[in-house]
């Protein structure tokens, strides 16, 4: 992977209608699964939710998941709440990471969405059909980038110069 791939990685929030295929879907959780873990635990499971009702109604579980409901696929990330809640989400990222950067390689766009407060992320679980241990506070948006609509966006571009992020200790 290069440092190109990174830098180029953007959110997508809106999709064409083309379908992603159950092996590009395998691919992008295939590098979500080798994401590394505190002491090796993996503590994630994935769902993968294709569902058009499904997807409209996790949609509506956060300020900004709206995404999720024009998206063909959504994949959801389940974390074992049993485990270090801070170990196991931190973890999560690391997939979540991994598996936006997969399917950044392939071509496809993502955006993470997160399940907050408390209470969407329990809906969210129920919705993808778990409970406990496992608690959902993430869903990505998977599919084929369409342009966004025309305008400004609300949100900037770019990147901060490293010189602004980074403190040295000698």
């Amino acid at each position: 992977m290069s440092l190109e791939l990174i830098k180029s990685l953007r959110a997508t929030r809106f999709f064409t209608a083309a379908p992603v295929t159950r092996d590009q879907v395998t691919a992008v959780l295939e590098a979500a699964r080798w994401a590394g873990s505190a002491r090796n635990r993996q503590p994630w499971r994935f769902v993968v939710v294709r569902d058009r009702a499904l997807l409209r109604g996790l949609s509506r579980l956060g300020a900004y998941a709206g995404h999720l409901a024009g998206a063909p696929v959504a994949i959801l990330l389940a974390v074992d709440a049993t485990l270090s809640t801070e170990d196991a989400e931190f973890d999560a990222g690391r997939a979540a990471q991994n598996l936006m950067l997969a399917a950044h390689e392939l071509g496809l766009g993502t955006c993470p969405a997160s399940f907050f407060p408390a209470a969407n992320a329990r809906a969210a679980t129920g919705l993808a059909g778990l409970r406990e241990p496992w608690r959902v506070r993430t869903g990505i948006s998977l599919g084929h980038p369409a342009p966004p609509p025309p305008g400004t966006p609300a949100i900037p571009r770019g990147r901060r110069p490293l010189s602004d992020l980074v403190i040295e200790l000698s």
